[in-house]
C-alpha cells in the first residue's frame, strides 16, 4: 500500500472513532437530559434521521447539525474553544519559532 494512502486511511479511521464517540456521548447526553430524539429533532429544527445520523457519528453529516445539537445540551461552549488561539499549544510554539533571535532598534 502506497504510504500516503496508508496515512490517509488510518486518519479517516481515527476521525470515524473520534465521530462515532462524539455521537456516542451527545446521545447519551440527550438521553440524561430527558430529551426524546423527535423533540432534539425539533429543537434542532432538523428531521428524526438528521438526529440519528448524528447519534451514529455519521461523516457526512454536516458540523453545523453537530454545533446545533452540542447547543441544545449546552455544551456549544466546548466546540467554541477547540480551536481557541490561547488553547493551540502547537500554534503558540510554531509562532514562537519564527521569533527573531534578537530585536533591533530602527535608525
Amino acid at each position: 500500500m502506497d504510504s500516503l494512502l496508508y496515512i490517509m486511511t488510518v486518519k479517516s479511521f481515527r476521525v470515524e472513532r473520534i465521530l462515532k464517540k462524539l455521537g456516542s456521548d451527545i446521545r447519551d447526553a440527550r438521553k440524561r437530559r430527558g430529551i426524546t430524539a423527535q423533540l432534539m429533532a425539533e429543537r434542532m429544527g432538523v428531521t428524526r434521521v438528521t438526529v440519528a445520523n448524528i447519534e451514529r457519528g455519521e461523516p457526512s453529516t454536516g458540523m453545523g447539525n453537530y454545533a446545533m445539537a452540542l447547543h441544545i445540551l449546552g455544551k456549544a461552549d466546548a466546540l467554541e474553544m477547540i480551536m481557541d488561539r490561547t488553547h493551540d499549544a502547537l500554534g503558540l510554539d510554531l509562532m514562537d519559532e519564527k521569533l527573531p533571535k534578537r530585536v533591533r532598534v530602527p535608525k
